[in-house]
């Protein structure tokens, strides 16, 4: 079922965002009096298909991984002498522009109303308190102890702890420093500064706050019962049981799941005893933790989930805001995704963070069917998230992209005439072979993933 969320999910995100895409490129070439003469979402043979009175195609393809929308263009076909004036190669350049960042920009403008939809219709998150602090940590240097109530974050007030992600992240790309207000357990406010250039850069990734900073956010307390058992682990192969109760982890008692997470990542590759609660009986089994690493360090894992419990009503959070703000949420949030989107990949290509954080299909048809078995508001941030990401992708200037049209242009608008016919097969033939490059990194990572 999971398997089928994942594609149905994967296949309507990227046959919506294709569309606004593909719409971009086409409402504004037909705005500047452009003829269009096919608008497809998909390619290959067409397995739907309607040619409306104006002469434009409207079909799409038996393969769901993309579109395009076909012009009158004189590089591509004979054009009759008196449609002459319709053909993309006959408009100023200035035209040409805008026809071609309309695909990114559309994207970015989904972005911006999607965010703005989840906004105003309001979220629930869970209160920023801190629930614990990783020793010898950044945030244990800065001061940062459990029980902390965040209040606001460089003037940004905190409804949720998950409000401070997208800013750390961006502010730790940046090397910078954060300041934090606090109200301490004494009920006294305090200012607490975090010095993100501490973080290792190998640290900056999906876990950044936890992993990276040392912050973690109140749980509830978890009883240590075993939900599911992943075959073939550690904790299968010494006969650990769904239901099984934990209470002991290497001659330490164990009352919350927090316990055994901690006990367990702490001996990777190392002989464990763990004593377990089943049918009234206590039994000990003998195990050793798989050696994982996570964010650059290598940890503890024995193949066990735990059994969920609801978080208490008093700290959940919702949050809403009006129409104007929101609207303007959702353009600050799109601008900050773009950007941290962009240095992530400088710092990708410098060799300052990790390549192993670009995702490729798998993945996303993982966060895609993930997202919407979650509902409709996690599916709609999802949408953004890689509308965003298709944005500023497109914008790279590289050949066959939307981005390198604009690099061939801006060449042309600078040397008053347009690139050679060579120049720009040799850039396509370029363009191709780091896209190609790039899905296979991207592809790579992904089997990585999914075999850990």
């Amino acid at each position: 079922m999971e398997f089928l969320y994942s594609i149905a999910g994967f296949i309507v995100a990227l046959g919506i965002l294709v569309a606004v895409h593909e719409f971009g490129h086409f409402w504004v070439a037909r705005k500047m009096g452009v003829r269009v003469l096919t608008f497809s979402i998909g390619f290959g043979k067409a397995i739907w298909s309607r040619t409306a009175a104006d002469g434009t195609t409207y079909q799409v393809g038996a393969v769901p991984l993309g579109g395009y929308v076909k012009m009158l263009d004189e590089n591509e076909t004979e054009v009759p002498e008196e449609e002459l004036d319709q053909a993309f190669n006959r408009k100023p350049l200035w035209r040409k522009t805008l026809v071609v960042l309309a695909g990114p920009g559309f994207n970015f403008i989904f972005a911006i109303f999607a965010y703005a939809a989840v906004y105003v219709t309001g979220t629930e998150g869970v209160e920023p308190v801190v629930g614990h602090v990783v020793e010898d940590s950044v945030a244990q240097e800065a001061g940062f102890q459990e029980g902390d109530y965040l209040l606001t974050l460089d003037g940004r007030k905190l409804n949720t702890w998950q409000d401070q992600r997208l800013y750390l992240f961006s502010k730790a790309l940046a090397r910078s420093k954060v300041n934090y207000e606090i109200e301490a357990t004494d009920g006294s406010q305090q200012v607490r500064e975090l010095d993100l250039s501490q973080v290792a850069m190998s640290r900056i990734d999906a876990n950044l706050v936890g992993g990276g900073i040392g912050l973690i956010g109140w749980l509830p307390d978890i009883p240590p019962v075993v939900d599911m058992v992943v075959d073939g682990g550690p904790a299968a192969r010494a006969g650990i049981q769904s239901g099984d109760r934990l209470t002991m982890v290497d001659g330490a008692a164990v009352s919350v799941w927090q316990d055994v997470v901690k006990l367990v990542s702490a001996r990777p590759g190392e002989p464990t005893s763990i004593e377990v609660l089943r049918d009234g009986r206590y039994e000990m089994l003998q195990m050793t933790p798989d050696a994982v690493e996570i964010s650059g360090r290598t940890i503890g894992r024995i193949g066990i989930s735990v059994q969920p419990v609801d978080f208490p009503e008093d700290r959940l959070v919702q949050v809403s805001y009006g129409p104007l703000e929101s609207l303007g949420r959702g353009v600050e949030t799109t601008w900050m995704m773009s950007v941290l989107t962009l240095r992530m990949l400088y710092k990708m290509l410098t060799l300052e963070v990790s390549s192993k954080n670009i995702s490729g299909p798998l993945t996303i048809a993982q966060y895609a069917g993930k997202s919407a078995q979650v509902g409709v508001e996690s599916f709609i941030l999802f949408l953004a998230i890689v509308s965003v990401s298709l944005g500023v992708l497109n914008l790279l200037p590289i050949p066959v992209l939307d981005g390198g049209h604009l690099l061939y242009y801006a060449i042309e608008a600078v040397k008053g005439s347009p690139v050679s016919e060579k120049v720009m097969i040799w850039g396509q033939q370029v363009g191709i072979l780091l896209l190609f490059l790039l899905m296979s990194l991207a592809i790579y990572n992904d089997m990585g993933r999914l075999l850990n």
